[in-house]
């Protein structure tokens, strides 16, 4: 069972950086497909991010050209680089994983099977 702890959200300044970081544990991600969602209030959550195991990525169009994901096998990790953030970038940020057997390109949230508990980034003005 993988276990998926995000850090690095907080408060910043619209216009600033900020990388997410996914830890995972219990069972290796390597041949995972890896995802970023997001979820703000009053909101369903909705995809940002994706990467899989050959290191192909794809990103939602409100974010495509502002925010990278990356990941790092031999640790266990997964990114979420975040570049000019937005007002509207504030969000609760769920990292998640899904098995390598679900294939790629895997853009809906039904298609993980472990998620993180979120972290907030919230952007002022």
């Amino acid at each position: 069972q993988v276990q998926l702890v995000e850090s690095g959200g907080g408060l910043v300044q619209a216009g600033a950086s900020l990388r997410l970081s996914c830890a995972a544990s219990g069972g290796t991600i390597r041949r995972n497909v890896m995802g970023w969602f997001r979820q703000a209030p009053g909101r369903e959550r909705e995809f940002v991010a994706t990467i899989d195991w050959m290191n192909y990525d794809e990103y939602a169009d409100s974010v495509k050209g502002r925010f990278t994901i990356t990941r790092d096998n031999a640790k266990e990790m997964v990114y979420l680089q975040m570049n000019g953030v937005k007002v509207e970038d504030t969000a609760a940020y769920y990292c998640a994983s899904a098995n390598a057997w679900r294939g790629s390109r895997l853009l809906s949230a039904n298609d993980y099977d472990y998620w993180g508990q979120g972290i907030q980034v919230t952007v002022s003005s």
